[in-house]
């Protein structure tokens, strides 16, 4: 077994070609021309103007970070280098794919009805997917050649996430800024002020908000899952690389074996997304919810049953495996627990309340949000009880790895919701027609369902990889301070557990600060434009959407630094300043604080989304309604909810984790 590693980055190359093919394939139809090629050609030029500079703020804060840490380690500050440039890579084709992709999911739409649209548009965003899972195993997998065969050199592995966690915190704070102040300037303006509807031609923010739905939703999104992704199986490394000799033999006839398992595992969960996305091919005639859910239930399903052949194989005890089901049914029930919430009942009392208007839409979404907190907290509770159990801390690693090692299918249907979304905005922009719109219309609200279900299953992800690279932080400062422990009763680890509490809320606090301000200038640019472009309002005038888009981009790279420097820096201000115990208990801490924020923020701004389009297919009202106004406003607080502030409570805790996890030999 001593080759298998070897085949790892070939995994990961076999994705990288298999999702440029699905792309060659899909841009070799047309796409449009006359006012369908200028709109998606708009889209397109300010993803990418934006995503290039934040590629080059990130590459600046790169700079320092990896100078610094190759003060510590030149090979771990290597690895560094290389996370942040797989992590770039993975958002940055992702992003270019999904809008080509974009517009010829509307002409699909048009020309060839829904089958075709749904297909188009899944694929588009398989080629995020195995993106994400294959730059993943190329990237870890490379390493683990080098420095996985021993445990004094694993650590050089550390840096590839703490790469991978920078460039999240941007891409997803970042883009979150992006795309809410676009947002929520478009709709303020457009669907309130001016009574215009939604996507609407004349709206100069539309196409800004187009554009903010692929750097937050796709770019952002992915690095997120890419960053939890890397960061459940190197952790596990980590775990097992310092677990002492009765307990790896506990588990396994070789430590190697346990230190390679999480890539065994990742790299059958490529394949196993890759069956994934064929039964959605198969089932794209059916409902869309219901070929998409296929999809990822089959993958699921066929994941479990070979990681039991896999675990066998390499010679690891069978209760390993059952680490890998309590993860793999953890990420489904949180999935689906948010998708009660957020499409079900709950979300009904919120579109009933409206009837009553704002007020009360505010208060019963408020309190959505907080009931959708329990089931998912005590999931993650179960699954730490119940892995620990059977494999210490290590299988908690293991369920981490388990609930993520398909991301291939779970990113390819996160990532179609923005793509069908943008297919939407295209077709009325266009004017492709009634027909045309109700299905783009169909699929957008498939992948609003699926986009709550991967914010869910996004926080869900990073509490469990954050979770275990904790434990692996501990472990590794026990190898230079044996008597190192975390007792509650020590008032080092209760001031960190307080410090540690009070850091996502002020994440938040700036991320939903920048976006305030970001939506203000947008909103009077828009303003602007209607009041001083001559038959804007009656269409006889051309908006200038460059405009909106620059003042997004601006506003998102300027206010982006100060909660990303939080993130990173604040885990390095404690443990020098205050001492390893103190950070210990600072990192539980903002664990359970960020998981309780993510999960309230993204839920009640899910749940207000989907009200307001529940009134809109004509409950309680239906368009333009009282009740359909006070949705709308709770829509729009919601939105930097849960597209800002919530996914970055996702990134914070895991580039906490990891920062602390690189200097853990440094404290003490």
């Amino acid at each position: 077994m001593e080759n298998l590693p070897l085949f790892v980055p070939l995994f990961g190359l076999a994705g990288l070609g298999i999702a440029f093919i699905t792309y060659r394939r899909i841009v070799l139809e047309p796409g449009g021309e006359g006012r369908v090629a200028e709109i998606a050609g708009q889209i397109h030029d300010g993803a990418m103007v934006f995503m290039r500079r934040e590629l080059m703020l990130i590459g600046a804060f790169a700079v320092v970070v990896g100078g610094l840490l190759t003060l510590k380690d030149p090979w771990e500050a290597l690895a560094f280098f290389f996370g942040a440039a797989a992590s770039s890579v993975a958002g940055y084709i992702g992003m270019y794919s999904a809008t080509n992709v974009n517009v010829r999911t509307a002409l699909a739409a048009n020309h060839k009805g829904a089958g075709a649209a749904l297909t188009t548009a899944f694929f588009g965003g398989s080629i995020m997917g195995l993106t994400v899972a294959s730059m993943g195993l190329l990237g870890v997998g490379t390493l683990f050649i080098f420095f996985g065969s021993s445990e004094k050199d694993v650590h050089v592995i550390h840096g590839f996430a703490m790469g991978a966690s920078l460039v999240a915190i941007f891409y997803r704070i970042g883009g979150g800024i992006f795309t809410k102040a676009a947002d929520v300037g478009a709709d303020l303006v457009g669907k309130v002020e001016a009574g215009i509807p939604e996507d609407d031609p004349r709206n100069p923010g539309v196409i800004a908000d187009n554009v903010g739905d692929n750097v937050g939703d796709v770019a952002g999104m992915g690095a997120d899952l890419f960053e939890s992704y890397c960061n459940a199986m190197i952790a596990s490394m980590a775990i097992a690389a310092t677990l002492t000799i009765a307990q790896w033999e506990m588990l396994a006839t070789d430590r190697g074996n346990l230190m390679f398992l999480p890539l065994a595992l990742a790299s059958t969960g490529l394949l196993c997304s890759l069956a994934g996305i064929g039964l959605v091919k198969i089932s794209a005639h059916r409902e869309p919810a219901r070929a998409l859910r296929t999809g990822t239930v089959g993958a699921a399903v066929l994941f479990v049953l070979l990681a039991a052949a896999v675990i066998s194989w390499l010679a690891v005890d069978l209760k390993v495996w059952f680490c890998v089901i309590m993860g793999s049914v953890g990420g489904i029930t949180i999935g689906l627990s948010t998708e009660y919430y957020t499409g079900g009942a709950p979300m009904k009392s919120i579109s009933k309340a409206a009837l009553t208007g704002v007020a009360t839409v505010m208060i019963r979404g408020l309190a959505v949000g907080m009931f959708s907190v329990v089931i998912p907290l005590a999931v993650v509770a179960f699954v730490i009880l119940g892995a620990s159990h059977f494999a210490g801390l290590y299988g908690v690693g293991i369920a981490a790895v388990g609930m993520l090692a398909t991301v291939g299918i779970t990113m390819s249907i996160d990532a179609y919701g923005p793509i069908a979304d943008n297919a939407g905005g295209i077709a009325e922009m266009a004017g492709m027609g009634k027909e045309t719109r109700a299905i783009t219309d169909t699929l957008d609200e498939v992948g609003n369902t699926t986009a709550a279900i991967g914010k869910g299953f996004a926080i869900g992800a990073a509490a469990f990889a954050a979770l275990a690279i904790i434990a692996a932080f501990i472990n590794v400062v026990k190898i230079n301070n044996p008597s190192f422990q975390l007792l509650i009763s020590d008032p080092r680890v209760l001031t960190g557990l307080f410090i540690g509490g009070f850091i996502p809320f002020l994440v938040s606090a700036l991320s939903m600060t920048a976006v305030g301000e970001a939506a203000q200038e947008m909103i009077e640019e828009i303003r602007r434009q209607f009041r001083e472009i001559p038959g804007l309002l009656e269409g006889t005038g051309k908006p200038d959407p460059a405009s909106c888009i620059r003042i997004a981009t601006d506003a998102a790279i300027k206010r982006m630094i100060l909660p990303a420097s939080v993130a990173v820096g604040s885990p390095a201000v404690i443990g020098f300043g205050l001492g390893a115990t103190t950070l210990g208990g600072a990192l539980i801490g903002a664990l359970l604080s960020a998981v309780l924020l993510a999960l309230f923020m993204a839920n009640s701004g899910g749940a207000w989304d989907n009200a307001k389009k529940f009134i809109e297919h004509g409950h309680y009202g239906g368009k333009n309604s009282d009740a359909h106004k006070a949705c709308v406003v709770g829509d729009t607080v919601g939105d930097p909810l849960k597209d800002t502030s919530g996914p970055s409570m996702n990134i914070l805790i895991n580039v906490m984790s990891i920062v602390s996890l690189v200097i853990a030999p440094l404290l003490k």
